[in-house]
């Protein structure tokens, strides 16, 4: 569980914030309405953007953000989450970022 998350209907569409910033977007585009689109890691951009179950999103690649269709064949789920959690990472707050990785958290969170 992402301390603090909250689901707000933004362009007809949910988005998922660390308290205000957004760090996911759920069917962001027209063209693409069952996909998802998080804010990676700079680090791992490039990596993402170069699989093919990733795309860069119009108007958020240049900011790190990528998308991928939830309905696509092999969709990794583990991998979602993961990009998920740190797509949250990168706008969370200090105290949420402390939550989320004070000891017991992820026992909290099953």
């Amino acid at each position: 569980m992402l301390p603090e998350a909250v689901e707000v209907e933004a362009w007809g569409r949910p988005t998922f914030r660390a308290a205000k910033p957004i760090f996911t977007y759920v069917g962001a585009s027209m063209d693409r309405p069952l996909s998802i689109v998080v804010k990676t890691d700079p680090e791992e951009h490039r990596a993402l953007v170069q699989d093919d179950r990733f795309y860069g999103v119009p108007y958020f690649d240049r900011n790190h953000w990528v998308g991928t269709d939830l309905d696509a064949t092999g969709t990794d789920w583990q991998l979602l989450a993961e990009l998920i959690e740190t797509s949250y990472r990168q706008v969370a707050l200090k105290r949420q970022l402390a939550a989320l990785d004070s000891p017991g958290a992820a026992e909290r969170s099953l």
